[in-house]
C-alpha cells in the first residue's frame, strides 16, 4: 500500500505547480508581446499584457531578457518538434535540412512566430544560437563524423553554417528580400560550407515538405 503524502509534501507539490503554470503563462504572453512589439518592449509592457505586475514577472525571471530568450528558445523548440514530426521519408541529412527549409515558410505555418522573427532577428540576432542550445552543432557534428558532412575545419564551417542560415532568415523575415522559395536556393548554394556538391545540393533542397498549418 502507497504511503501518504504528508501535508506539507502535498502543499509543496500544489505549489511547484502554481508556479510552474505561471511561468509558462508568462512564457507564452512574452511570445505574443515579442510578435507584436518586439524586443523592445519594456516590463511594465509585458506585464499590462499578461495583466499582472512586474513584480510578479521578477519573480520568476531576473529580467526582461532571460523572459525573452526563454520565449524564443521555447518557440524555437516547438517549432522544431512540430517540423520533426511531420517528415518525409529520407536519410538524417535530408531530414535535418528539412527542418532548417520549413522555417523559411514559417509565415504560412506560424504566423506568430513569424512575427517574432521580424521583431527579434536585428535586435536579438544570435537568439537562435543561443535558443539551440547547442542541439544544432551536436546534430551538425554527427553528420561530420559520418561522412555526410566535411569534418575538416568543423568549428570554423559550424560558425559560417551559423552566419548564413542567420542572413537568409533576416533576408526572409525582416528585409524580405527572399521569398521562401529563394531562400532555400540560397540554403543550397550555402551547403558548399559542408563540401556538398551543387549537384547534390539542389536536390537536397528540391525534396518536397510535408508539413500542415499550426491552428
Amino acid at each position: 500500500m502507497a504511503a501518504k503524502k504528508k501535508p506539507a509534501e502535498e502543499s509543496g507539490s500544489r505549489q511547484a505547480a502554481y508556479s510552474a503554470r505561471n511561468r509558462a503563462r508568462l512564457v507564452k504572453d512574452a511570445q505574443e508581446v515579442l510578435a507584436e512589439i518586439g524586443p523592445t518592449a519594456t516590463i511594465e509592457q509585458i506585464a499590462a499584457h499578461a495583466e499582472v505586475s512586474p513584480t510578479t514577472i521578477y519573480k520568476y525571471f531576473e529580467n526582461k531578457d532571460l523572459l525573452f530568450v526563454e520565449a524564443l528558445s521555447q518557440a524555437w523548440f516547438g517549432f522544431l518538434i512540430w517540423a520533426n514530426e511531420q517528415k518525409a521519408p529520407g536519410d538524417r541529412l535530408e531530414r535535418t535540412l528539412d527542418s532548417g527549409r520549413k522555417l523559411f515558410w514559417a509565415r504560412q505555418t506560424h504566423p506568430l512566430f513569424a512575427n517574432m522573427l521580424h521583431n527579434c532577428l536585428n535586435e536579438m540576432s544570435d537568439f537562435l544560437i543561443q535558443s539551440d542550445r547547442g542541439e544544432g552543432k551536436r546534430v551538425f557534428s554527427e553528420l561530420a563524423a559520418s561522412g555526410d558532412l566535411k569534418q575538416e575545419d568543423f568549428e570554423q564551417r559550424w560558425i559560417l553554417w551559423q552566419n548564413l542560415y542567420n542572413a537568409i532568415l533576416k533576408s526572409v523575415f525582416v528585409t524580405e528580400e527572399l521569398t521562401p522559395s529563394e531562400a532555400e536556393v540560397a540554403l543550397g548554394i550555402g551547403l558548399s560550407v559542408w563540401g556538398i556538391s551543387e549537384a547534390k545540393a539542389k536536390k537536397l533542397i528540391s525534396r518536397p515538405l510535408i508539413y500542415t498549418p499550426v491552428e
